[in-house]
């Protein structure tokens, strides 16, 4: 792994061994199972505003995208006016042309210690004990390939990846579908053909990513895509109930006032 990975990972593993020790008495086998879900979604947590941020920052960037593409229309042939227009509709708007992007790459060095940690056979130059524990008899650093009959159902391996496999192909389609929804709720417009050729192709192949990922990858690292994943999506269905609610509730509160106006218009007209 990379050496200035090499601390952090070291303590995150040291974290999830003790929790792993604290849960063995009452969860037994699935002690280490646990350890990772619960690692997993702490460090989530914690990373919550940044994701939220990028969320934000997405759906901004899909509503100004019909006012981008006039500019590129308009100021096409003129590179530096261009450049102006658009930096003056992004300060107009409060935000910026990464701002979806730098929040996520900032995640980026956290999840990558959790990846490196369930993946590493060794960590600090000793064995990585937690891929030496189980789930339903399966190694959580064996990998799927490595089985004698990996698409054998009846084999305990075959069953735990595959089971893991559809819930992460499950879950990655509704990350893509929800997503697809707040990026036309924010746009205003609705949502147009995925797309032929090799980019429709790649736009429709994409979100699949981890699933791939997952197969190549011990079983511990396996489990903590899917618990990353179901908290990507839970941030997702969060801030789409939020936006929802952010703007009914100006509009509502709008209708009222007009209603007073309207009331109070008849009511001055009327003859006392």
């Amino acid at each position: 792994m990379p050496n200035f990975l090499g601390v952090p990972v070291d303590a995150a593993y040291h974290l999830v061994s003790g929790l792993t020790g604290i849960l063995t008495p009452v969860l037994g086998g699935l002690a280490a199972v646990a350890a990772i879900v619960a690692f997993t979604m702490a460090v989530r947590l914690l990373l919550m505003p940044l994701s939220l941020r990028a969320l934000r920052g997405q759906a901004i960037q899909a509503r100004l995208a019909p006012q981008l593409v006039a500019l590129r229309q308009r100021f096409g042939q003129q590179p530096e006016r261009l450049q102006r227009e658009m930096a003056a509709l992004y300060k107009r708007e409060g935000t910026g042309m990464f701002a979806g992007f730098a929040p996520l790459l900032l995640q980026w060095p956290f999840l990558s210690v959790m990846y490196l940690l369930f993946r590493s056979p060794t960590v600090g130059g000793t064995a990585n004990t937690l891929l030496s524990r189980d789930l339903l008899g399966v190694p959580l650093g064996a990998h799927w390939l490595s089985g004698a009959g990996p698409l054998d159902l009846a084999s305990a391996q075959g069953a735990v990846f595959l089971g893991v496999f559809a819930l992460l192909a499950g879950l990655c389609w509704l990350s893509a579908r929800i997503g697809r929804r707040l990026m036309t709720r924010a746009s205003g417009a609705e949502p147009g053909p995925a797309g032929a050729g090799s980019l429709g192709l790649l736009a429709r192949v994409l979100p699949y990513l981890t699933v791939v990922i997952a197969a190549f990858a011990p079983l511990a690292a396996g489990i903590y895509l899917l618990t990353s994943l179901a908290w990507s999506l839970a941030e997702r269905v969060f801030f789409s109930t939020r936006s929802a609610f952010g703007a009914a509730g100006p509009a509502a509160s709008r209708a009222p006032a007009s209603g007073r106006a309207a009331a109070g218009r008849s009511g001055r007209g009327r003859p006392r």
